[in-house]
């Protein structure tokens, strides 16, 4: 080879090696900059009464601009850094429905009991992006509890009373839809079941306030390294969960998926957007003493009293065991154990966690 057809190949390789950094660059540029945008925080809000029904469009991303939303499966990995939960309170009366949308990104989700029979879904978010949550509704004195257990944000539009003056006294850091645009809506405008939001909006809001956005606490139940089988369970295929006369949620067992697949009120519970159903890959469910508040405003709000222990029960993998719950303050973690009194752990995927009214029902076969 002469010495031209030398410098020649010399040329090729330089300007190959060249173009192939700056694509790697740009990849891992790129990269670094995803994970930079992905932070959390917390803060105070004072506040009136519970405001449930601003009506003005606000500016921000529109439902029908929404992309795909990410991957449930988040499991013991998630917890593997310090970012700090964020939780965000879901509205689950009917007519919320159509608009439900982003919980199969969620970790962990909480269903409660509120006034008239009517339950309330509390979703919580680590390191992911979901561009469409909601529709955001109003907080309860009670669901606080689960909120500092988390050591989460505490999302939420508007407020009951007790749990306006619960979050001062209690110095929960909040966003609240009445003081903070992180939301916008969607049809029907004359609805106060359609305020939408994004972890990009929330994340906004909790760098403006300065938050804090890491937390030393773990996650408040335990994972199995690998997915595991309960050994002493009873098959449980078909799972509902009675809340009141108007209220009940129910799951079915995917094998193929080893998931169980959510439904309310016989209905299938479906992601708005994206049109995959809901699903929970663990279930703990709950029986807990609930009653009537003696309620200034007289619109039957409740009291839970979720301070001790109480029985419940634990599915996974299609079988079910019983088990007890047991947790000693507000912001102390509930530890949910089986007869055995060992901690239970669960599997890597979503826990739904239904918190059941002593009067209501848990069935299973």
């Amino acid at each position: 080879m002469t010495k031209q057809d030398w410098l020649r190949v010399l040329a090729v390789f330089i300007i190959t090696t060249s173009v192939c950094a700056g694509v790697v660059g740009g990849v891992i540029y790129t990269k670094a900059k995803k994970q930079a945008s992905q932070s959390s925080g917390f803060a105070d809000v004072e506040g009136n009464s519970e405001i449930e029904q601003p009506i003005e469009m606000v500016e921000g991303n529109s439902g029908e601009e929404s992309g795909e939303i990410e991957p449930a499966y988040l499991g013991p990995n998630i917890f593997s850094g310090d970012v700090r939960p964020i939780a965000v309170m879901i509205d689950n009366e009917r007519p919320a429905w159509e608009n439900h949308g982003g919980l199969n990104s969620a970790y962990m989700l909480y269903e409660f009991i509120i006034e008239g029979g009517e339950s309330r879904i509390m979703a919580f978010f680590k390191n992911v992006n979901p561009d469409y949550i909601g529709p955001v509704r109003s907080a309860r004195h009670y669901f606080l509890d689960y909120a500092m257990e988390h050591d989460a944000i505490f999302t939420h539009f508007g407020w009951s009373p007790k749990a306006q003056s619960d979050i001062k006294t209690l110095g929960i850091n909040n966003i609240n839809g009445i003081y903070d645009t992180f939301y916008w809506r969607v049809p029907p405008k004359s609805s106060y079941h359609n305020a939408i939001t994004s972890m990009e909006n929330l994340k906004k809001q909790i760098s403006a306030k300065g938050y804090r956005d890491t937390s030393e606490r773990e996650c408040i139940v335990k994972y199995n390294e690998h997915d595991e089988e309960l050994e002493k369970g009873e098959e449980a295929t078909s799972i509902t969960v009675k809340y009141s006369a108007l209220q009940n949620s129910s799951y079915e067992y995917d094998a193929e998926r080893k998931v169980y697949l959510r439904s309310m009120r016989g209905i299938p519970h479906k992601d708005s957007q994206t049109g995959e159903q809901f699903y929970a890959k663990n279930i703990i469910m709950i029986k807990v003493k609930d009653m009537l508040l003696d309620d200034p405003e007289d619109k039957g709000r409740r009291e839970l009293y979720n301070i001790g222990t109480g029985n419940g029960y634990f599915a996974t993998n299609g079988k079910i065991i019983p088990i007890t719950w047991e947790k000693q303050t507000r912001d102390g973690r509930t530890v949910y154990k089986d007869l055995y009194d060992n901690e239970i752990k669960v599997n890597d995927g979503i826990t739904w966690v239904q918190i059941v009214p002593i009067t209501g029902e848990i069935t299973y076969h």
